[in-house]
Parts: C-alpha cells; structure tokens; sequence
C-alpha cells in the first residue's frame, strides 16, 4: 500500500517502503506518512493496519465529514478539537462503528465493532453477548 500510494501521487512525508532500521527480517513496516492525499487514492479508501497516516486536507466542517465518510469502511474515527458542540456534532455525522475524541482510549466495556464492510455486530459489553445469543418468539398459546 506505501508503494501504491507513492505510484498514485501522495507526497511522502515521512516513512516508504521496506523494514525499519535495525529490523532485517519479519513483517515489520516503516511508519509512514503521506500528504497531498486525495480521496480517490487506495491509502485513502483501504483499511491500513499498519502505522500508516495519509493526510487529506479540506476547508470546511460539512468537507471533512464527507471525506470520512467517503469509504467503503468504518471501523473508528478519530477527532481533535477543543469544540465540544463540534466534537458533538461531528462524531454523530461520522459513519464509524467506534469514534474517539481527542486521543481517549476505548471505554472498558464498550462495544467494538464497525459500519459497513468493515464488520456488522459487536464484541464487548452487552451489545457483544447479544451477538452471541438466540432470540425466540413464541406467539399463540391459549391461556
């Protein structure tokens, strides 16, 4: 994906291709930053698991939330503003399963779980043991 991102065009910040230093076998990855990234790039619409950081700009508010919701997934979503109506309304408008504010840690207990393909249903919390259980519904017993 770091190779894919510098063939589309983003400016690499930070980061490339290969293993850290020190590091001459296993599966580790340079952390990686890009900028200049458009929305239409694969770093911008794929689910990276790795320390990778592709920075899109935008100018507005309603802009930033439709680049974030412009993908096909929505594992968690990630927010920084000392605005707490913004924070509200920006993490109700994102379409992620898990929205941190601020860099919070994930709640002890809450539920784990994304939006579209990046999963239906959650682990953790009550929502994660609904997941786990067979509802039944029995109707027309004569008292």
């Amino acid at each position: 994906m770091i190779e894919r991102g510098i063939l589309e065009g983003a400016r690499l910040v930070a980061g490339g291709v290969g293993r850290p230093s020190g590091f001459d076998r296993g599966y580790y990855v340079r952390p990686t930053v890009f900028a200049d990234v458009d929305n239409k790039m694969a770093i911008a619409q794929q689910e990276i698991f790795g320390p990778v950081l592709s920075i899109i700009p935008f100018d507005t508010e309603e802009e930033a939330i439709e680049i974030a919701n412009d993908t096909p997934y929505g594992l968690a979503a990630y927010i920084q503003s000392g605005d707490k109506d913004r924070l509200r309304r920006v993490s109700r408008a994102l379409r992620a399963g898990m929205v941190r504010i601020n860099g919070a840690s994930r709640a002890i207990g809450a539920p784990f779980g994304g939006y579209k393909q990046s999963g239906i249903g959650r682990e953790g919390g009550h929502f994660g043991i609904e997941d786990f259980m067979e509802v039944k519904a029995i109707s027309g017993i004569p008292d």
